[in-house]
């Protein structure tokens, strides 16, 4: 597993630079192909007996709107990345269209989601996890790309978590620390055997990599997470995540929901 193409996604109501940035140095690190992409949506809805000719005005002129955004966020992503880059865009629903996209990359880049924005312009980032059918990188708040040499391993004996492992391998071959983490939930033993087939299928990989296994009884597993993962200095934190659309569960029982809004850290998830 190689990252040769990474597609950060753009948000259209923000200026391109920092998320562009922090992926156009993920990119040259692993000497990736970096594609640009932003989409919104100008659907909307007026009720009334009048609504249908409110809203197709309203459409149209959100619409008009929207192609200068990305007008210029386009010139924004291309001259901060060069010839090199490629750039894609569409309106509409800006989470279906990036879940399509994805597939022309190896890895997708975004940003950490706004409580309360207009999903009409913005990502709902827990079901683009789900659908992308790619490992989503989400970025830490200061938009520091990930270190490798110290990494966080969330894990949980499930198929998404396996998955997880796997895609970000890139981000683990290459660091000098990773710690395999999981928390007790029944059986003591079954923990122990799990996060020891880990951390061989890692070795196996040739990455320096160690285990811990986590009480049951902590109340707050992200805080316990993003705890390790600052105490012992590593910036990306990898997780597997499940559910079913918006009404998604994740492992560690909530823990990855949790996970997934808390912008100190680097956060690579799996579905």
């Amino acid at each position: 597993m190689i990252f040769n193409t990474i597609m950060v996604q753009l948000d259209v109501d923000s200026p391109a630079a920092p998320r562009t940035n922090y992926a156009l140095e993920l990119a040259r690190r692993f000497e990736a192909t970096l594609i640009g992409f932003a989409a919104a949506d100008s659907y909307v809805f007026v009720p009334g007996d009048d609504g249908g000719m409110a809203a197709a005005e309203i459409m149209r002129e959100r619409r008009i709107e929207i192609e200068d955004r990305l007008k210029i966020l386009k010139e924004e992503f291309l001259g901060l990345v060069g010839d090199d880059a490629t750039w894609r865009e569409e309106i509409g629903d800006p989470t279906r269209l990036l879940a399509k996209h994805a597939r022309a990359a190896d890895l997708v880049v975004t940003g950490t989601p706004v409580s309360g924005a207009d999903h009409h312009r913005v990502v709902d980032i827990g079901t683009s996890v789900l659908s992308a059918g790619r490992p989503v990188l989400i970025a830490a708040d200061r938009l520091v790309p990930p270190d490798p040499k110290k990494v966080l391993v969330a894990w949980k004996d499930t198929r998404e978590a396996r998955r997880a492992v796997t895609d970000a391998l890139p981000f683990l071959t290459g660091a000098q620390d990773v710690l395999v983490a999981t928390i007790e939930e029944q059986n003591q033993r079954d923990a122990r055997e799990s996060v020891s087939d880990v951390v061989r299928y890692m070795m196996r990989h040739g990455i320096k990599a160690r285990s811990e296994i986590l009480d049951s009884d902590r109340r707050d597993a992200c805080e316990t997470i993003v705890g390790l993962a600052h105490g012992m200095g590593a910036n990306l934190v990898v997780a597997g995540g499940y559910g079913h659309s918006r009404l998604f569960e994740w492992a560690f029982g909530g823990m990855t929901r949790s996970l997934l809004r808390n912008g100190s850290v680097n956060r690579l998830f799996s579905n």
